[in-house]
Formats: C-alpha cells, sequence, structure tokens
C-alpha cells in the first residue's frame, strides 16, 4: 500500500525525524493560508499523487509570497501531471503540499526496503541524491552503498558509523545523523514498510539534516497491525479494477493488454502470462482468484475482467487443487447468467474433479473453447482475437 508524501511526513514527525514545516492543501485558498502561517519568504509547492519524478514533470514548484503560493496551487490542482512513472495517461492533482524551502548545502539518498534474495532489510545510501539518482544507480553503481541488516540483531552501531562515514559528513553532524538513522530504521520496522525512502535527504546551510522527500510503501498483509496507516489509503489514487478486486480478496494487477486472465496461484498466472506472450499476445492483467477461491470469488473476477474495455478475449486456466473444477464451472455458469459475455472465453482446466467441471460446462451451454494445454489455450486465445 503506498501514501502521499505529506502524510508520510506525520509519520515521520512522530519519529522525530526532521522535516520542512508544511500544509497539505486541497485548494489554491487553502495553499495560500498555508504559506502565511508556515511563514517566510520562500516556498515550495509539490503536487501529492501516487507516483515519483514529479520535479521532472512540472509537480514541484517555488513561489516566493503566499499570493505566489496561491497561484502555482491554482495551476497545479486540477490538472493530470505526467511523469516518468505514471504514463502517458498522468494522475490527476487533488492535493498540494505547501512547505518552508531550504537553503540545501548537500543533497543525498537514503532508502530501506527488503532484500528478498537475502530475507533481510537493506539500508541503500549515497552520498548524490535528487532527481538523477536513477542515472546514478545506472552509470555509477559504485557511488550506491549497501548495508544489510540483521533482523535478529537490528541496525548495530557499527553500521550506523558505516552508513554516516558513506555519506561523508561533517564530524559536527555525526549525532543528529546518527539519530535520524536509527529513527528512520525503527519507523521502518515498526510499521512493516516494504519500502522507506528520502530523496533528497539534504544538509541546510545552516548544518540540518532534513528529510525534504518522503516515500513510505507498506506490506498489505501486514495492514491489519496497522489502522492508522489503513485510513491513510486513497483509492482515488488506485486502479478502480484493482480497488474493486480488493472488495472480494482477488490478487488483481491490471495491465496494456488484452488479454484477460483469470488463474489460480501466482505461479501459474506468471506461467500463463509468459505463454500468452510467446504465442505473440499481451496478457491484460494478473488474477490469481487463489487456491481456495470460491463460487463467489470466481464469478466476481469474471465481472471484473468483462468490465475491462481493452479485454478482447479471456483466458480461464485453472489447476484444480484446493479450488475444485466443479467450483470454477459453477461460478463461471453463475457469473455468465448475470453478464453478457461479449468477448470469446478459452478455458483449459486440469485436477480435482475435472470431469465433473467440464460435464457441468457441457450441460450449461455456454459457448466456451476449450483446451487441453496451456500451449494449445494460449494459440486458441490469439486465434479467437485474430478472428
Amino acid at each position: 500500500m503506498k501514501i502521499h508524501e505529506y502524510q508520510a511526513k506525520q509519520i515521520m514527525g512522530a519519529y522525530n525525524i526532521p522535516i520542512p514545516k508544511g500544509s497539505v492543501a486541497q485548494t489554491a485558498e487553502e495553499a495560500k493560508e498555508a504559506a502565511s502561517k508556515i511563514g517566510g519568504n520562500r516556498f515550495v509547492v509539490k503536487a501529492q499523487i501516487h507516483a515519483g519524478g514529479r520535479g521532472k514533470g512540472g509537480g514541484i514548484k517555488t513561489a516566493d509570497s503566499p499570493t505566489g503560493v496561491e497561484e502555482v496551487a491554482k495551476a497545479m490542482l486540477g490538472t493530470k501531471l505526467v511523469t516518468p512513472q505514471t504514463g502517458a495517461e498522468g494522475k490527476l492533482v487533488r492535493r498540494v503540499l505547501v512547505e518552508e524551502a531550504v537553503d540545501i548545502a548537500q543533497e543525498m539518498y537514503f532508502g530501506i526496503t527488503i532484500d528478498r534474495a537475502r530475507e533481510c532489510p537493506v539500508i541503500i545510501v549515497s552520498k548524490e541524491g535528487g532527481m538523477e539518482i536513477e542515472e546514478l544507480a545506472k552509470k555509477s553503481p559504485e557511488k550506491i552503498i549497501k548495508e544489510w541488516v540483521d533482523p535478529c540483531l537490528g541496525l548495530r552501531p557499527f553500521q550506523i558509523s558505516k552508513i554516516s562515514f558513506a555519506l561523508e559528513l561533517e564530524a559536527s553532524l555525526k549525532k543528529s545523523v546518527t539519530q535520524f538513522i536509527g529513527n528512520f530504521y525503527r519507523l521502518f520496522m515498526d510499521k512493516d514498510c516494504s519500502l522507506a525512502e528520502i530523496n533528497p535527504l539534504v544538509v541546510t546551510r545552516e548544518g540540518r539534516v532534513i528529510g525534504l522527500d518522503a516515500k513510505l510503501n507498506f506490506d498489505d498483509n501486514a495492514l491489519y497491525r496497522h489502522k492508522d496507516v489503513v485510513e491513510m489509503r486513497d483509492i482515488l489514487e488506485e486502479e478502480p479494477l484493482e480497488v474493486e478486486a480488493s472488495k472480494y480478496n482477488l490478487n488483481y494487477i491490471k495491465m496494456d493488454g488484452n488479454v484477460g486472465c483469470m488463474v489460480n496461484g501466482a505461479g501459474l498466472a506468471m506461467a500463463t502470462m509468459d505463454v500468452i506472450k510467446l504465442a505473440g499476445g499481451m496478457p491484460a492483467n494478473f488474477l490469481d482468484v487463489g487456491g481456495g477461491a470460491t463460487v463467489e470469488m470466481v464469478k466476481n473476477g469474471l465481472k471484473i475482467l468483462v468490465s475491462d474495455p481493452n479485454v478482447k478475449t479471456i483466458l480461464i486456466n485453472i489447476f484444480g487443487g484446493i479450488l475444485r473444477c466443479d467450483t470454477l464451472a459453477k461460478g463461471l455458469i453463475e457469473a455468465t447468467s448475470e453478464i453478457k459475455l461479449q468477448v470469446p472465453v478459452v478455458i483449459r482446466m486440469e485436477g480435482t474433479n475435472v470431469e465433473i467441471g467440464r460435464q457441468l460446462l457441457k450441460e450449461s451451454g455456454l459457448r466456451l473453447i476449450v483446451a487441453e494445454t496451456m500451449k494449445e489455450a494460449a494459440q486458441k486465445v490469439i486465434a479467437s482475437i485474430k478472428q
């Protein structure tokens, strides 16, 4: 789960992590009022969307007065911001974050994520942060420093010293940086984050260490422990079909192709998408109904697939284990009685009660294209599109 920058900074503030003074606004008038409360004569207005690269897309602007902030916010709110991470369609700006501007002496990168190969958190830092951090990682990977943390032992003092040394900071900043690293790691672990990132982490000309930006992503499987985080969810920033699927505990991710996929099991789903691609098609989604799917889940999954206007054909690939083939068949029959299928449906199923499932589908009178193997199923999917 993702949250907005202003929400991430609220959490950071609770962990005594230095951040600029700021406030979120939904209208230009609120932005002007926020700037007046902050005080000073230099401000930053930042679009609040769930995507990075806002600076490159024009989503971060400066102003030298509350009136200037109002003008910037007015031009930004209600527009679609296109960044390298949003795609060509962009994202609608519904909120802006108004903050004090700071005099930057040094920009750095600081992030924590999970190294799945080593099964532990990894702290990633660079003394060169900012908008070009992705390019830096490609062209000069030696400038990206990593420190792995044993989750049983926790972050050790010598590791904090190594990280501080890698950032090449002045000795006078050692205490504040040490506190920052410890607090940020504690936040990462306490909140079950999958990613915690500050880019840039800056040293001001006054000698303060401040997190100018903030990005926190959370492990969906741990959200039951964090009701405060769940309340920060902004479903308007999420793909509508993904939001709908989450209501039925379906694992759904929308993609750009035209072949709708319904599969049980993540591994089989990935293999199915690969086979579609090899056959010359493009998957329109990842949809894993799960090993223990019910008739209701299958029915709702099919409804979600047909509600995507990009889907020109559907491939259902089920291995009957916990989800029996007759359960799948009943779900399909119920779904098609409620919705009118306008696209071809190719079905390949094997496993528990497969003969019963096939008999149910045969007796239902549904017009389905049956395949015995995954390769055959993919070929028939492509053929159905061409027809």
